[in-house]
């Protein structure tokens, strides 16, 4: 996601330094930017030129003060781990201008948790991106109980700047993306799980049937599904039953079938 969101950053014009704890990831994210500039320059969406000058605007760093000094929107997109992203945006906070708005991408955990160790709340919000993100035309702003007004307005702008729909939701478990999301994907995971029919069957009926770009058992590859199993069973705890994860999807975790970026999850990929 990182990298997705470094890219439409850089093509709306902006300077982007992207951080990563590790050199290699930022290699991996670096070419991960060029290969969808590159199908973007194919299929006549970009000029080879755009391409270039938003290659150029990108920097990647391993050193987190230097990542934030002097930037005016701090985006975070590191795991799904609550712990990780508190201690993070602490950091953050230290290196900062005082007026820099700070936005987490998570898909489902709360805000206003996240909220609770910066020293400024108004400034902090969820800016939700939808994967792959230079494609995904959702941008979904999550606004914690003490966001400021105008740093909503902030957001709505950069959005609309990135090219993405915004929508504003309050936070709540899931929000509003990931907890119907969530929902659609576990009542497909059961159906394979009861072999009412198959994945590629069902993710058709969805895509076919209700206009869906793409069936949820496809969507849970290319998401990851150790992420959707952390997604699950955390609106399972804050929510209800309802959202407690199939056995199946436990097991295919357990086995290292993660989807996509493993080359074999509910597919072959």
């Amino acid at each position: 996601m990182g990298h997705g969101i470094a890219q439409i950053c850089a093509q709306s014009g902006m300077e982007v330094r992207l951080f990563d704890v590790a050199e290699q990831a930022l290699q991996k994210g670096m070419a991960g930017i060029d290969r969808m500039l590159n199908k973007a320059v194919e299929k006549g969406k970009a000029t080879r030129e755009d391409s270039d000058q938003a290659l150029a605007r990108i920097s990647t760093t391993t050193d987190l003060a230097k990542a934030c000094a002097q930037v005016d929107l701090v985006i975070e997109a590191v795991p799904e781990r609550l712990d990780l992203k508190k201690s993070l945006f602490q950091q953050v906070e230290a290196v900062v201008d005082g007026d820099c708005l700070l936005a987490s991408n998570t898909s489902s955990l709360s805000i206003n948790a996240l909220a609770e160790v910066v020293q400024k709340p108004d400034r902090f919000l969820g800016l939700h991106f939808f994967n792959p993100v230079p494609l995904m035309p959702l941008l979904e702003i999550v606004i914690g109980g003490k966001t400021a007004e105008s740093s909503i307005a902030c957001a709505q702008d950069l959005g609309r700047r990135w090219g993405k729909q915004p929508i504003v939701v309050r936070d709540a478990p899931g929000f509003a993306s990931s907890r119907l999301g969530i929902a659609i994907a576990m009542e497909a995971i059961r159906m394979v799980e009861e072999e009412v029919a198959s994945p590629a069957d069902i993710d058709t009926a969805m895509e076919l049937g209700y206009r869906h770009p793409m069936g949820p058992l496809k969507l849970t590859d290319l998401v990851g599904l150790d992420v959707r199993l952390g997604i699950a069973e955390y609106l399972s705890r804050e929510l209800g039953p309802r959202f407690e994860p199939p056995q199946l999807l436990r097991d295919m975790v357990a086995e290292g079938r993660l989807g996509k970026k493993v080359g074999r999850g509910f597919y072959e990929w």
